[in-house]
């Protein structure tokens, strides 16, 4: 049985540092997501919304933000866990990190293995908090969804519009982005079909948990899978 990888966004722009931590966060079993600036941090919070992220203070971008800035940003929509990574080493600089929303500062240079030790107690920190955060469970083998003890008896349709959406939690996704995973043939499918199925599978889901909308319209955009709180 497989559940979703947690998602690292690890925000580096030394290509050399940033492979070694990926290796070692992949070795782990986490999904790493790279940026080398800064520039589409705030975009790619929003849009994958990852279990944690790991940020460069230095890092280049377009507007002049530092780490100490993105990280305020992100703090004013997401509660995400974010560790900086900085060589500035001084307790100052610390202290500043974590009064910009930081919740834990590692010092460059570093130890992958405890870099990521810490990213495993960040991570469960906020699950303890969340814990509904993985109440679906995707079990590949039988090809079916879970919620507890209990089996979401979907089609094969559904089950392929599920599984995309919460393989990544708040992303939005279009109709032609849900058609693409969802048929396996290269017939014509109206974008109104989606909906067809949306409406169906949200009717088994609430079978399971009765009066809570995880599968959200996003007016004018697509579908996105929120998780309970």
């Amino acid at each position: 049985m497989t559940e979703r990888k947690s998602v690292v966004l690890l925000v580096e722009d030394e290509e050399m540092i940033a492979q070694v931590q990926q290796a070692y966060l992949q070795n782990a079993g986490y999904t790493v997501l790279w940026r080398d600036r800064g520039d589409a941090v705030i975009d790619v919070v929003k849009e994958y919304n990852p279990d944690i992220v790991l940020l460069d203070i230095m890092i280049p971008d377009v507007q002049g933000r530092d780490g100490i800035a993105l990280c305020r940003e992100i703090r004013e929509f997401s509660d995400v866990p974010v560790m900086m990574i900085s060589a500035k080493v001084e307790e100052f600089d610390r202290i500043i990190g974590f009064e910009n929303g930081a919740d834990d500062y590692m010092c460059k240079p570093f130890s992958p293995k405890e870099m990521v030790m810490r990213v495993q107690a960040l991570i469960r920190r906020r699950q303890r908090h969340n814990p509904a955060s993985a109440i679906f469970v995707y079990d590949e083998a039988a090809q079916i969804i879970r919620y507890g003890d209990k089996k979401i008896d979907l089609t094969p349709t559904e089950l392929r519009l599920f599984v995309t959406m919460l393989e990544q939690p708040e992303r939005v996704f279009s109709r032609d982005q849900l058609i693409t995973n969802a048929y396996n043939d290269n017939l014509d499918v109206f974008d109104r079909a989606i909906d067809s199925h949306i409406k169906n599978l949200r009717k088994k889901i609430s079978v399971v948990l009765p009066e809570v909308d995880v599968v959200q319209s996003v007016y004018g955009l697509g579908y996105r899978y929120s998780p309970p709180v």
